[in-house]
């Protein structure tokens, strides 16, 4: 019986790693028949596990039930989902702590020596700084703005302006972005006729949602790097378009999306990227620029040159 019952949990450890298994595949990894592989995967139905047999492949797949069937970690995730979990309980999503503190306390108490000293280890030499705590925002929010997203249906909500005053939006909203401790819906403001960006812990949603709608095109279809451009945009007093003398893919990293938004002019060199040039540590020529920042630049340099003068 116990030699089964191992057998039954080696068995839903390998449905549950792949979608779509032979049944000689398993009968192989298991070292049983395919008689025994049949009957094990209608002790798996019995047991409440939807185990699908897929049609001209004579392999086998775990559906989804009404119950979460015990999930079978290795060592490297269940480490992650530890992590995971601990991130999760401080920070920026509200209404997830309490569930993230349950899970995280039943899974630590099921960890081996080996795991948990390697947790633990982690935990006591990690800290948090550099950074103020994030803006919480309400999981119901992201799921309903999620959902918006999804069903492509307008959204309703009552926003706070930097500036404290509030007032109703009507939106199509096409995605939500996590950056820099904050959440961003990014969507079509129908009041307005144009693109914004809304910080989601400034926003509450009304329902019902509105009528559906047909998706737009965003500028330039990379979301992440609409978001970029609008947040640095407004940030800097001065700005500039310069070219890079080396690849986009080779300074894009360099880039953060407060910064400024990497653009390819072929296939050698990016340009359009705002604030701190320098800083990204490439060659550039300014392909156009205010006088203020050429002057900038030209100070910047003496004080190089002074500081190095008698070295």
């Amino acid at each position: 019986m116990l030699e089964t019952s191992g057998r039954l949990l080696r068995l839903l450890s390998l449905l549950q790693a792949h979608r779509d298994r032979s049944g000689a595949e398993l009968a192989a990894h298991l070292g049983v028949s395919r008689r025994t592989l049949r009957r094990d995967v209608e002790r798996l139905r019995a047991l409440g596990y939807p185990v699908h047999a897929d049609r001209g492949t004579a392999g086998y797949r775990l559906g989804a039930g009404t119950t979460l069937p015990p999930l079978l970690l290795d060592d490297d995730e269940a480490v992650a989902v530890v992590v995971g979990l601990r991130t999760a309980a401080g920070g920026s999503v509200a209404g997830i702590e309490e569930a993230s503190l349950r899970a995280l306390t039943k899974l630590e108490r099921m960890l081996p020596a080996r795991l948990a000293y390697r947790v633990s280890t982690l935990h006591t030499a990690t800290v948090r700084a550099g950074t103020a705590p994030a803006p919480r925002v309400s999981a119901d929010t992201l799921m309903a703005i999620a959902e918006a997203v999804r069903r492509r249906e307008r959204l309703r909500f009552e926003y706070a302006s930097p500036r404290g005053g509030r007032g109703v939006r009507e939106a199509e909203p096409h995605s939500l972005v996590s950056f820099d401790r904050h959440w961003y819906l990014v969507a079509w403001d129908t009041g307005r006729a144009d693109w914004r960006t809304f910080r989601v812990d400034r926003l509450t949603p009304r329902t019902p949602t509105g009528p559906r709608f047909a998706p737009r095109e965003l500028p330039g279809g990379d979301v992440a790097a609409y978001l970029a451009h609008r947040l640095s945009s407004p940030t800097w007093p001065y700005q500039a378009t310069v070219t890079l003398h080396e690849p986009a893919a080779a300074v894009a990293d360099r880039v953060w999306p407060g910064m400024g938004v990497v653009e390819p002019v072929d296939e050698e060199s990016p340009r359009d990227l705002a604030w701190m040039v320098t800083s990204v540590d490439a060659d550039f020529t300014l392909t156009e620029a205010p006088p203020e920042l050429a002057d900038a630049l030209r100070a910047q340099a003496a004080r190089c040159l002074d500081a190095v003068r008698d070295t």
